[in-house]
């Protein structure tokens, strides 16, 4: 049956936001480095609150090396496991020493490469390493692949990221100096409701931001679509104008979405009355022009979005200015939505409407976080995935994994996954986690709910023969 175009537009949607889900799995994890990195900024450089030539120091090496190698580490590690971020970390150190400019989008693009080639090769040689020399075999898999994927991050990727990232800077840059950037606003908010606000923020403007502040202490980017004025004023209007149920927890809506910087709290609030983003579109202009005429900025992405986050990254100088702007942006998208509101007679029932944009808006978010954990491929079956661990993850588990998946393959099982990890790395959707005996504790207090199998030898034990056994009845 030919997928209908409605169909097609949400996996499409959702396709992006998983993209965006992506991203910012490889950034959150960060955020406090980054957060560090900015409170060194805004203290220490010259034009800094407390100007430090020693400490000023440590703004340019952490910027150019310890963050985009915690960004390559991070999207490596969640492609290809542990052996994916070291070697997504090869291949950055490769970009960073090769180019001029912080290499934030080339970590994001080679760490996970990194990741993926692991894995593949990983998937290849899973059945051709003779039991024993598992060990040997994977480190030099990565030692040889990485010497590799370093060269050519340093030769071909790195020049080639930073042409691209020029001409997107400049593009930028231009319409900065034309005075035109509060249109981005007419993208920025419309992708914001429809849960693509990651792939705005964290795959453009957060790298963007990044590389100015290094040159001027602060940047714009960073409150182009994080303003959290836009919906503050949307939520209040609401909380004064709107009906039933939305009227009623609006009001709780602004403490999250503003002190807390969750702003997924107002998107239902827009989806209900669609035309509502009029005034958020027209609050996000007012407040990204009002940055502008102050000439003001942040010295980090403020994550979450919240008041607090946006104060704490001002930098001296810029108070006035930033306060001006979430303040106008919400003032604006006050008085627009306020209109709308009024001016709506409908008799619907508000509490059905709200109940209906909140549940589109979860399903919206959930599209993202299907596609992106392969939930609507994988089957629920009982025994897809059985995880061997030791204290390293390389070993011993290693040992047993090839041994357990001999055994399998003799059978003519092809559709269970065994893999050796450390006992803390083992994916959460393992259906069995095979461990030895004295780790049994150590496994239950990592996983709680996962069946744990112990053994007393990863090679000869009457518990691997039980296990497979047992796994080969099910799957005839």
């Amino acid at each position: 049956m030919e997928m209908s175009q409605k169909d097609k537009k949400s996996n499409a949607r959702a396709k992006v936001q998983a993209f965006g889900g992506f991203l910012t799995n490889m950034v959150l994890p960060n955020i406090g480095a980054f957060i560090a990195w900015g409170i060194v900024t805004a203290l220490f450089i010259p034009k800094g609150w407390i100007p430090n030539k020693e400490f000023n120091e440590l703004v340019s090496p952490t910027i150019t090396y310890l963050l985009p190698l915690l960004l390559a580490y991070s999207g490596g590690r969640m492609v290809g496991g542990q052996r994916g971020a070291v070697l997504g970390t090869i291949g950055t150190i490769g970009l960073i020493i090769g180019s001029d400019i912080p290499m934030f989008m080339g970590a994001m693009i080679v760490g996970p490469l990194g990741g993926w080639i692991m894995k593949k090769t990983d998937k290849f040689l899973e059945d051709k390493i003779p039991a024993g020399f598992e060990m040997v075999i994977n480190n030099f898999t990565i030692g040889i692949i990485g010497f590799v994927l370093m060269l050519f991050s340093f030769k071909i990727i790195g020049p080639t990221i930073q042409v691209a990232n020029e001409f997107v800077t400049n593009a930028i840059e231009a319409l900065v100096s034309t005075g035109f950037l509060p249109l981005l606003s007419l993208i920025n908010e419309p992708a914001k409701v429809l849960f693509l606000n990651n792939v705005i923020d964290q795959g453009v403007y957060y790298p963007l931001g990044m590389q100015q502040t290094l040159q001027s202490g602060k940047s714009i980017y960073f409150m182009v679509a994080s303003n959290p004025g836009p919906g503050l004023g949307l939520l209040l209007a609401y909380s004064s104008f709107g009906k039933r149920a939305a009227k009623r927890t609006a009001p709780g809506a602004i403490i999250i979405h503003f002190f807390g910087g969750i702003h997924e709290l107002y998107f239902p609030y827009v989806l209900m009355k669609p035309i509502t983003i009029l005034g958020m579109i027209a609050g996000a202009m007012t407040g990204i022009a009002t940055f502008q005429l102050f000439n003001v900025g942040l010295v980090a992405g403020p994550s979450p979005g919240s008041i607090f986050a946006y104060l704490a990254l001002t930098p001296k100088g810029n108070f006035l200015g930033v306060i001006a702007g979430v303040t106008t942006a919400a003032l604006v998208s006050f008085l627009v939505t306020s209109v709308i509101l009024k001016a709506d007679k409908s008799t619907d029932d508000d509490d059905d409407a709200l109940t209906l944009a909140t549940e589109k808006s979860k399903a919206m978010k959930k599209e993202g976080k299907d596609i992106l954990n392969n939930t609507n491929d994988v089957q629920n079956k009982s025994y897809h995935k059985i995880s061997f661990a030791c204290d390293a993850g390389m070993g011993s588990s290693a040992l047993g994994a090839t041994t357990f998946r001999t055994k399998l393959k003799k059978a003519g099982i092809q559709d269970v996954e065994v893999k050796n990890y450390r006992i803390e790395e083992v994916p959460e959707d393992s259906d069995i986690i095979v461990v030895h005996q004295d780790l049994f504790d150590r496994t239950k207090q990592a996983h709680p709910n996962t069946r744990i199998v112990t053994l007393k030898n990863y090679l000869q034990d009457p518990v691997i023969d039980e296990l497979a056994n047992e796994v080969i009845e099910h799957k005839k």
